[in-house]
């Protein structure tokens, strides 16, 4: 049977790692309003980042992305990335190894 888990029972703020030993590294992000995570990066992934509830202005290479609640963005892991809350916000995030 596949996993299956409850995005309300991962545990880690801001951060929760859903699969911890599985591939691709699939992450909870908890962000309470005016809540943010510094600029980073993944350049060996390309992100999905799905917005559950919640709204969050995304800073992809300080480039400002208002994404709502169900919103759904795709990026190249080598861009700066910094979200910020602007309401107590819920994402699903996966970082997909590139392929060769």
């Amino acid at each position: 049977m596949a996993p299956v888990k409850s995005i309300e029972d991962c545990e880690g703020v801001p951060h929760a790692v859903v699969f911890p030993t599985e591939e691709p590294k699939t992450i909870r992000l908890s962000l309470d309003e005016g809540e943010s995570v510094g600029a980073h990066s993944h350049p060996e992934r390309q992100v999905i980042l799905y917005l559950i509830s919640g709204e969050i202005d995304l800073q992809l290479d300080g480039e400002s992305h208002i994404i709502q609640s169900g919103d759904v963005v795709q990026f190249d892991g080598t861009r700066e990335v910094a979200p910020a809350a602007q309401a107590d916000s819920t994402a699903l995030i996966v970082l997909a190894k590139k392929s060769d």
